[in-house]
């Protein structure tokens, strides 16, 4: 009995929905775009959305072509793949016209993409607030290229590392699980 007891105390410590409440969804918050058009989440609804910080200085800038693939390979399934520009680890220190300029020429980047925005600390934009409100600690991009997938339902679904690439088969895996459901 006291193992059952110590073992459930243990999930407990470690499981990240525990914080969960979502009086908010994904589908509440916004960003503008690199032109300074909103960009809706709530445009999204019913589609799996993958959003990941992204920096053109960064040494897993190659990331974007595989976010790119991924985005060709499953958005006519319901995938969504949005890039957030962040100087948050100093890595990104151009305009948002640079950053443009850059996914376009560089990696034909044709996935929705925000204005360069906060992703960490204080003045971290309210989308990444509310991830690690609800999601926890796993939430909080620790470098650039960190993704979370949000499910069809507007709550996050999964959290990545800069480590795990796009496509890699745990990626691509945590992907086809959320766009069957």
């Amino acid at each position: 009995m006291k193992k059952l007891i110590l073992f459930l105390i243990m999930i407990s410590l470690f499981s990240t929905s525990s914080k969960a409440n979502y009086e908010k969804l994904a589908y509440d918050f916004s960003f503008k775009d690199l032109d300074g058009s909103e960009l809706k989440l709530s445009e999204f609804k019913n589609n799996v959305i993958v959003v990941t910080n992204v920096a053109s200085r960064c040494g897993f800038t190659s990331q974007y072509e595989d976010l790119q693939k991924i985005w060709e390979q499953y958005q006519k399934e319901g995938l969504i793949v949005i890039g957030v520009p962040s100087n948050s680890f100093n890595q990104e220190p151009g305009s948002n016209s640079d950053v443009k300029t850059f996914c376009e020429a560089k990696f034909g980047i044709n996935f929705p993409m925000t204005e360069k925005v906060q992703v960490k600390g204080d003045e971290a934009h309210p989308f990444y607030k509310w991830a690690e409100a609800n999601h926890g600690s796993s939430s909080v991009p620790k470098w650039n290229f960190h993704k979370i997938i949000i499910d069809k339902n507007g709550k996050v679904f999964e959290t990545f590392t800069s480590m795990t690439n796009p496509t890699s088969k745990k990626f691509i895996k945590s992907i086809e699980t959320a766009l069957k459901k």
